[in-house]
Parts: C-alpha cells; structure tokens; sequence
C-alpha cells in the first residue's frame, strides 16, 4: 500500500491507566454525520490482563435494518490510534487504521513520522496485519497478529443515554436521571474498530494519554 498523507478531521482525548471513555454523537459541526464522525473512544485493559484494547466507533445512530447493512468504512479515511508514554500530550506511537477493498488495514504500533494534524501511513513498520471486516449480522471476524487482535465491522452502540430525562433536568423539570433510565441508543449501531495489543509494546511508565484521530484524505 503507497505512502498517503491525511488531514485530521475531528479528535477525542482520553486518558488511560486501564479504562477511558469518551462519547460524542452526531454533533461535531465539521463531520455531523459523515463517515469521519467519531461517536466513541474506548481504552481499557483486556480480558488478558497483559493487553491493553482500544476501541473507536464512527458513524453514529445507524437503524438496526438497511442503515447498518448499507453501512461502510470510508476508504478516505484513517483512523488513527494515538499513544502518548511520557506525559507530554504529543503521541509517541501510533496505531493506524485504514480500509480497502473490504478489508481493514492495521499499522503499528510505530512512532509517527510527524506528529500533530498530518499522517502518514506507516507502511515499512514490521507491525502491521489486515482483517476482513464484518457484514451486517455477521459472527464477529477477528485478525491475529504479532501477539494483536483485531476486529472493523458494525456493532451495537454501546453507549447509555437517557436524553429525554435529560432534557427534562436541562428544562428544569426533573433534578435526576431515573434508574436504569430509557437508553436514547437502544436499537441504533455503530461502525468499530477494534485493537487489542500486548503492554509490552507501549511501554511508558505504567500510565498513558491516549486519544482517537479521523483523518480525511
């Protein structure tokens, strides 16, 4: 795959020693709606306790019929995953996301050639593995490489929101949010991708900054 430079679309920051989240739906003015439109960032530590996940879900609010079987990546854009080690709030390492050809491409984790607004794919790292990205009502496909898992396909949206209690606190006609409250989300899917790497290949002192980039060609 050629080297392809990407300007950055819209970001979300999070911190993670072993869970970040971050969410936003549907309301960045530049990407409202489009295919570079990130809804969530997940960082947390896998199920093997060695491993750290993260998660970017783009394409928020998708119906569970047509929306979601019709739904695609965005071959313009690139999902990058960004690591800072040292506490500086600059990235040292990257790890690249980008589809092709119903496949999704992973590269890294890699130091960027550049950091901040522009990307390049880092195609010469000796970390990089591709999937076959899930359809609509597909069993999960998951790629295995360099001790890394992999996933891209449409999910359920895993985020809780009751936004009509919401609006009644806002309205001030309610003070609290009901338990377990009504999920706005319920029924509706995102586009994920997913990548589980070993700690080893972070490093770092043990705490990380992380954050999610879509970057359109």
């Amino acid at each position: 795959m050629k080297k392809t430079k990407f300007l950055i679309a819209t970001a979300i920051l999070g911190i993670a020693t072993f869970v970040a989240i971050a969410a936003d739906h549907i309301d960045a003015p530049a990407v409202q709606g489009g295919t570079s439109d990130i809804t969530d960032f997940y960082a947390f530590q896998g199920e093997d306790t060695a491993n750290i996940a993260f998660v970017a879900n783009v394409q928020g609010l998708l119906g569970s019929g047509s929306d979601s079987q019709n739904a695609a990546f965005d071959e313009n854009v690139l999902i990058e995953f960004n690591i800072d080690t040292n506490g500086d709030a600059v990235e040292d390492l990257v790890i690249q996301a980008t589809p092709r050809d119903g496949k999704m491409y992973f590269f890294g984790p890699v130091a960027p050639s550049q950091t901040g607004l522009n990307s390049t794919i880092a195609t010469t790292t000796p970390n990089q593995a591709s999937v076959d990205i899930t359809a609509y009502g597909e069993d999960a496909m998951i790629g295995n490489a360099n001790g890394m898992k992999f996933f891209a396909g449409p999910r359920d949206d895993p985020f809780f929101m009751d936004f009509a209690q919401y609006g009644q606190i806002i309205g001030g006609n309610a003070t609290s949010f009901n338990n377990p409250g009504t999920d706005t989300f319920a029924g509706t899917n995102v586009m994920s991708i997913v990548v589980e790497v070993p700690k080893s290949m972070i490093g770092g002192s043990g705490t990380i900054n992380t954050w999610v980039e879509s970057k359109r060609k």
